[in-house]
């Protein structure tokens, strides 16, 4: 992969496949206007602004890459106001307030005013926002020390101003949570949880951290002294993790709510503590208290409450009894269960928005608030605790879900299902929502019906009967001798008088003027009016119409022989013949654009003939039939569709020609001359490419269908073509319907289906297969291609164990006389459905320690698990390999690594290790147990095959393992690695070792001696996560803190090698723990990407595209680094990349090179990411960095759309 480029150093293009999926802050509010329910998340490095429409269906209306990480958000109305700002705390060192363009679909920078360095550090505020509930003030803080106030306001044009900022400072001091206190309209006051650890820091003994308090601090901002202090420091418990702003009068009692461990607490600075119990399951540990992670305030216009949720998704519902300010009581009480969020938000018309922690992320519509009779809350002891019984949703119901592939553990790329293309497959989530995703390229389809239909149909048309109509009336389908009449209303059914011919097939139909109808057949073309009067026009006899375009007020036909006729619609509603073009040759496709609006025609006609060859016709009357321009092509052309899409700021018209060779071309008609511009070509699939013009989102869009459907789109002011994962389609047309808004028609074989395509921005769509607990190592059988999925978890009894604990539970209920909690829900016909109490409610929560894990053998093709094998003894799965050990002629075994009473604190360790051999029965469907290997204390960290035999990692140590009787037998051991083992590779004759703490170690296996020895390592030192093998010199890497790497090892070292097989040259005998390997590793490429690097794969995803560097990071991220091919890549793309830094200047202050170079500089990699955000640049930008690159904007455009197809 490397060696691809003939430059001294190789140069990789990078850019993402698939967005972060996990959201980590969100602020909910009116940005684009009043009364507009919006919620602007930050994913990654993306900042989204998303918004359910009137079906509850969560659309993504803007999504911005900001090169930066986004720490915090937090949104703001100024007095008076009817739409939201929304505050971004980033690593920029920036405060950035940004308001959202409507028109431009984009956020702006309003204000950008910088308080610190760049970086996420603990004295850099950024980590925590609070703003003043009038909009008064917003005070953005650090994790320690620093904390900034600043004052909002308007001008004299009503535009925002922000003062300079007032130092709020408290050294030595810890923040933890801060709020806007809700004080009306006196001095803004803003509370905050504080650790001061002044006195614990510098006493040795820990007394003093332990006689240390967490306080309660208010600091109010004096507006006339323009003047930030330090009110009142009251203590709270040290367990308060959190703080809730309680409205104000008139709405409440004002107040913040503190959250700690196992109880709520309301404070004033002026009345008492009033406090509650939390309420917990039975099955939680008694040692173990009960945390609260996120929470939400659900206002209307007389009251309020909030909505906590605890570490098992439980939402509390926590409400004040009060009398003007003075609070009585807080009360809590069990509200629903849904998976664990990482932030919610509420909406006004009756949504939660959930963004889970894992799992698919998810809007609820609100169907209580919880205010019946029913107790579910018991008190089972004498101490203050008290307890409830879970249960299946009640006061909510899930409307609609996005993906979220968080966290990603593993990846592998595979064609398990014979397509086209491999699927990516990923493990994904953790505990009961973990799962495995097959990820396809591919626009997601909601299939709304399935038609059998009485033969094979042609073609399939929509209509309307009239112009203003908002939903079509009839559904036109064609057979080989007849048409069938679909009229559409509460239901479908046939009809015979719709004016059309039924006993012959049609070519084409539309609507025609304001209300009449065309209909072209074989013989003849039949105009129908409004009053079902008719008007046929018949071809010259011994000629056949094979042809027809058609819009709403011209029509073209082709007749056998090569002529084309051409109609209009005359001024007394009559089909007027108006010209004919004999063409020489037969014709094979002609379209016409949709007539623009305000005009009589559209002015180009675009013909297709046998000779491979397309025209441009213009159908002014001065000059009708004339031709404009020619385009020679390589193949017949099967379709034409001619259509107006955005291009440029503006709109541009395209004439889209699908070839009988599966490739489309695309080119621009100049709309002046006529002439064709800006062609551009792509291979779609096997079989003829055949196009149809649709509305999709509300936009003119293009249908392409060959093996595989594709969608032709403008998303954000990009264009756009992506797969459909969907069955192959015959034909296909726009529909609306008051059941289907915004859906497609389409035929397939005998069938009719009736579809919409959404998530337009999500190119991948997931087919997700539930685990029992988080996947850990995933490997594909090399003969069944079944998957092996290593799965464990912490805090988690064995099935069994668990369906006992459930059991007990039960019959405690049944003896108190409670009823069993039902684990059933209606289903789509009323019928009672059985869900799992594990994905619904979880499960037992185990003591601290106790671990169990599993290996799975799946059938990802049929989606059947055909063995879960559990393995007890309280282990975790480390690694998993499949073996082919020598001394077993080759047989392939399983060696799983485990480890036995595994902790993580205060030092990594376990009380045994294990390495287990298994052996597959004939099919390979299951395992059974060979025999296990004991390792003392020691965790096995990485298996990897080895010419016939075994090499482990063993903590430090790395050993060589051969197959024994009764266990693995050891040959050979090496002591020099640094660290704990995470990895092996083997390289040709050579093993590369990824090790936790001090990057890679090159290891050299003597035969003849029976030695290890390390060859060479990396003089930095790096936490590795994953490692791929580029070639027999360069590896590639991904560590924790979102770098990936390549590294090679020095070539006059191979040549040593060879020369001396006995390493004897190489070998220096000097302490090693000084000076390391005798050999240094050279950096080719380094590149920062934002998110922890989970997986690294070098592979090809697309049919004849080139070899990549795939990668997938813990938050959701999958992207690639494509080699480029030749120099002139190499300077344009990196040219266009330092114009665009200059040009377009990140959304949150984050300079693009410094962010691309966090932790080392950015080495010999062009950001792909920056540099097709051209697309988003205004058209003058555009026009002067294309002239600097010697080209046009269209052509920049080219060569980014032609390296992404490349993949």
């Amino acid at each position: 992969l490397v060696g691809q480029s003939k430059a001294p150093q190789s140069y990789l293009y990078n850019f993402t496949l698939q967005k972060s999926a996990s959201i980590s802050s969100s602020a909910y509010g009116n940005f684009s206007g009043a009364k507009a329910q919006e919620i602007v998340v930050a994913r990654g490095s993306f900042l989204e602004l998303l918004s359910p429409d009137e079906n509850g269906k969560v659309q993504t209306l803007s999504s911005m890459h900001v090169f930066g990480i986004i720490r915090s958000l937090s949104p703001f109305r100024l007095t008076g106001g009817t739409k939201d700002y929304v505050v971004v705390g980033s690593d920029s060192g920036r405060i950035v307030i940004l308001e959202y363009n409507g028109e431009e679909n984009r956020f702006e920078k309003v204000h950008e005013e910088t308080f610190g360095r760049s970086g996420t550090r603990r004295i850099v505020p950024g980590e925590y926002i609070a703003t003043d509930p009038k909009g008064r003030a917003v005070l953005i803080g650090a994790i320690e020390k620093q904390k900034f106030v600043y004052i909002l306001n308007r001008d004299t044009a009503a535009n925002l101003t922000i003062s300079s900022p007032l130092e709020a400072h408290s050294p030595n001091t810890i923040l933890f949570d801060i709020v806007g206190v809700d004080v009306g309209f006196e001095n803004p006051l803003f509370a905050a949880l504080e650790f001061d650890y002044e006195d614990a820091d510098g006493d040795p003994t820990g007394e003093a951290l332990q006689a240390t308090e967490k306080f309660l601090t208010f600091y109010e901002l004096d507006l006339g002294l323009n003047h930030c202090s330090r009110q009142t420091a009251e203590p709270v418990p040290m367990s308060a993790n959190k703080l809730l702003s309680v409205p104000g009068s008139p709405d409440g009692p004002g107040g913040v709510i503190i959250l700690c461990e196992d109880q709520v607490i309301h404070r004033t600075i002026e009345h008492e503590d009033v406090s509650a119990v939390i309420p917990r399951r039975r099955d939680v540990p008694r040692e173990e208290g009960v945390l609260i992670t996120s929470a939400v305030l659900v206002q209307q216009r007389d009251w309020f409450f909030f909505l906590v949720q605890n570490e098992s998704g439980d939402l509390f519902k926590v409400w004040l009894d009060y009398d003007g300010d003075d609070v009585s009581a807080i009360n809590v009480k069990y509200f629903d269960t849904i998976p664990v969020a990482a932030t919610m938000s509420v909406l006004k018309t009756g949504f939660l928005f959930s963004a889970s922690e894992s799992g698919d992320h998810c809007l609820y519509q609100f169907q209580g608030i919880g205010e019946d009779d029913e107790d579910v809350t018991l008190k089972l002891t004498d101490d203050d605790r008290v307890f409830f019984r879970p249960r299946l949703l009640k006061n909510l119901v899930a409307i609609d879900t996005i993906q979220n592939a968080f966290p990603i553990t593993d990846m592998l790329v595979e064609n398990f299902f014979g397509e086209e293309t491999p699927q990516i497959v990923t493990a994904c989530g953790t505990g009961a929502r973990s799962s495995l995703r097959v990820l396809r390229h591919g626009l997601a389809v909601s299939e709304k019906a399935v038609s059998q239909l009485p033969g094979v149909p042609s073609a399939v048309w929509t209509l309307k009967t009239h112009i203003t109509e908002e939903f079509d009336k009839y559904i036109i389908v064609s057979f080989k001798d007849a048409t069938m009449v679909l009229s559409v209303g509460e239901t479908v059914e046939e009809v015979h008088d719709s004016g059309f011919l039924l006993t012959a097939t049609t070519l084409g139909s539309g609507l025609f003027g304001e209300d009449s109808l065309v209909q072209v057949y074989p013989g003849g073309l039949r105009h129908i009016r409004a009053d079902k009067r008719i008007q046929e026009w018949k071809p010259p006899a011994g000629k056949q119409i094979l042809r027809a375009a058609i819009n709403t007020r011209q029509i073209a036909l082709s007749l056998r022989g090569g002529e084309v006729i051409y109609f209009e619609l005359d001024a007394s509603g009559q089909i007027s013949e108006i010209d004919k073009l004999i063409v020489g040759q037969e014709v094979t496709a002609l379209a016409l654009a949709p007539v623009p609006e305000g005009r009589q025609r559209t002015r180009f006609l675009a013909v297709a003939d046998a000779d491979n060859k397309t025209r441009i016709y213009s159908l002014n009357p001065t000059d009708c039939l004339q031709s404009l321009a020619m385009q020679v092509l390589p193949a017949t052309v099967h379709t034409l569709v001619l259509l107006e899409m955005a291009s440029y700021g503006g709109t541009s018209l395209y004439v889209n020609m699908g070839l009988i060779n599966g490739v489309l071309i695309r080119s621009t008609i100049d709309r002046v001359t006529g002439s064709l511009t800006d062609t551009r070509a792509r291979f779609l699939g096997s079989r003829p490419v055949k196009l149809f013009p649709v509305s999709v989102g509300g936009l003119q869009a293009v249908l392409a269908l060959s093996s595989r459907s594709w969608l032709l789109y403008n998303h954000q002011r990009r264009f756009t073509m992506n797969p459909l994962s969907y069955v192959p389609l015959e034909y296909a047309s726009s529909f609306q319907s008051e059941q289907a808004l915004d859906s497609l028609v389409s035929i397939s074989g005998d069938s009719l289906r009736i579809f919409t395509v959404e998530q337009l921005d999500q190119t991948y769509n997931h087919t997700v297969t539930q685990l029992r607990y988080t996947p850990r190592k995933m490997i594909i059988h090399p003969r069944t291609r079944f998957l092996l999925v290593a799965e464990s978890d912490h805090h988690t009894y064995p099935a069994a164990e668990t369906a006992a604990v459930r059991e007990l539970l039960a019959k405690e209920d049944e003896e108190a006389g409670r009823e069993r909690v039902k684990m059933e829900i209606d289903g789509e016909e009323g019928e009672a459905v059985e869900v799992s109490q594990d994905d619904s409610l979880g499960r037992p929560r185990a003591p601290k320690g106790r671990w169990n894990a599993a290996v799975r053998i799946l059938d990802v093709v049929n989606n059947n698990t055909l063995q879960l094998l559990e393995l007890g003894n309280n282990e975790h799965i480390t690694c998993m390999k499949l073996v082919d050990f020598a001394n077993h002629g080759g047989e392939t075994f399983l060696v799983v690594g485990t480890c036995k009473d595994l902790v993580f604190e205060p030092v990594r360790k376990c009380s045994e290790g294990f390495l287990r051999v298994y052996r597959f029965d004939a099919e390979a469907t299951s395992i059974s147990l060979v025999h296990v290997t004991s390792l003392p204390e020691a965790i096995p960290g990485a298996i990897c095959p080895f010419y016939g035999r075994l090499l482990v990692g063993v903590g430090p140590l790395l050993r060589i393992y051969d197959l024994g009787k009764k266990k693995l037998l050891r040959k050979a051991e090496n002591k020099d690695i640094l660290n704990h083992i995470t990895d092996i590779q083997v390289v040709s004759d050579k093993i590369v070792v990824s090790n936790i703490q001090y990057s890679y170690q090159w290891v050299k296996y003597n035969l003849a001696q029976n030695t290890l020895y390390v060859i060479a390592d990396d003089p930095l030192p790096r936490w590795l996560t994953t490692t791929t093998v580029l070639d027999n010199l360069t590896i590639a890497g991904g560590d924790k803190f979102g770098n990936i790497f390549s590294l090679r090892l020095p070539p006059h070292l191979e040549k040593l090698l060879h020369e001396d097989p006995s390493g004897g040259a190489v070998q220096w005998n000097t302490n090693k723990k000084i000076a390391g390997a005798p050999h240094k590793l050279d950096m080719v490429n380094c590149i920062f990407v934002g998110e922890t690097i989970s997986k690294l794969l070098t592979t090809r995803i697309t049919p004849g595209g080139h070899n990549c560097i795939l990668y997938a990071t813990v938050s959701g991220t999958i992207g690639a680094l494509v080699p480029f091919q030749t120099r002139e890549d190499i300077d344009f793309f990196s040219t266009l990349e330092m114009h665009l830094r200059e040009e377009y200047k990140p959304l949150c202050g984050r300079d693009h090179r410094a962010y691309r170079s966090y932790f080392a500089p950015v080495r010999n990699v062009v950001d792909g990411d920056l540099c097709e955000l051209f697309a988003m640049t205004s058209h003058e930008i555009q026009a002067k960095i294309a002239s600097d690159l010697d080209r046009n904007p269209s052509e920049v455009q080219k060569k980014l759309e032609d390296i992404r197809n490349a993949l």
